[in-house]
């Protein structure tokens, strides 16, 4: 597992941009490069400058297909709060050259739910599997929305969500919990942990705790963050607020072992 610890929000989300962008440049054309995607405030600045390099005419996503993480049950599209309007006002709708059937997340208002999410698993299979995943993780840790306990080899499926999940995104209701779907498609932990590259934001004092937990804990079902422990391609980018549960000694062999690194 890599850390790479940047000074602040702003930093973390260039350095992130800029390895996603590496990726793809050096990407063969014989197939499509392969990226998973997160909705929240984590991913925000890195969308931002993916979109301001792709307007430059420095990064082409005419190649590129996307799968993203998650998507309420129960929302439409158009809903303001759905993670399709979400992915589209904040990024794809920024794009010059995103092709709109390359772009796939779960459809929230299917009548077949445990269907479509079969059907999302053997479409990711069918690319031959996800060539980066970015993500962020919440702060009990969870991944896309693979609350605590669920199955560190979890695929794609319907997610019931935690009181705590409800209160947390309620904000973006009217802070009212009650308006928040109680369900959702999620891709899961193994689907993410199954891409050959794990890329996962971790930034704030609030995700303190689940960072520790994701780089120095026990590898647990609590914490479905701390799955990365376990892949080979892992990368933890973060900045200094969230740093504060880490030991003094984990925190400056990151330190020490990035400082030679570029990307």
């Amino acid at each position: 597992m890599r850390v790479v610890i940047q000074e602040d929000y702003r930093k973390m989300c260039k350095w992130a941009a800029d390895y996603i962008a590496a990726r793809i440049k050096a990407h063969g054309e014989d197939r499509p490069f392969v990226l998973g995607l997160p909705t929240g405030s984590s991913p925000i600045g890195v969308y931002q400058e993916l979109v301001r390099q792709n307007r430059a005419g420095e990064l082409s996503f005419a190649n590129v297909v996307t799968f993203n993480m998650d998507e309420y049950l129960g929302l439409p599209q158009e809903h303001d709060q759905s993670y399709w309007y979400f992915m589209h006002n904040n990024f794809f709708n920024h794009l010059t050259d995103m092709k709109p059937e390359n772009i796939n997340i779960l459809n929230g208002m299917t009548d077949d739910p445990e269907g479509e999410c079969a059907r999302y698993e053997a479409k990711i299979a069918s690319y031959g599997g996800i060539d980066l995943f970015l993500g962020g993780i919440g702060v009990d840790g969870h991944i896309a929305f693979n609350e605590p306990y669920t199955s560190l080899a979890s695929r794609t499926g319907v997610r019931d969500l935690t009181t705590d999940t409800r209160i947390v995104n309620s904000r973006f209701f009217g802070n009212d919990p009650g308006k928040v779907p109680a369900q959702a498609l999620s891709v899961g932990v193994g689907t993410v942990t199954d891409s050959k590259e794990v890329l996962i934001l971790i930034n704030g004092h609030n995700k303190a705790r689940a960072l520790a937990a994701t780089v120095e804990g026990g590898v647990s079902q609590k914490w479905t963050c701390s799955t990365l422990q376990m892949h080979n391609g892992a990368i933890i980018a973060c900045d200094e607020a969230a740093c504060g549960e880490l030991t003094v000694d984990t925190y400056k062999y990151f330190l020490d072992i990035e400082k030679n690194q570029r990307l």
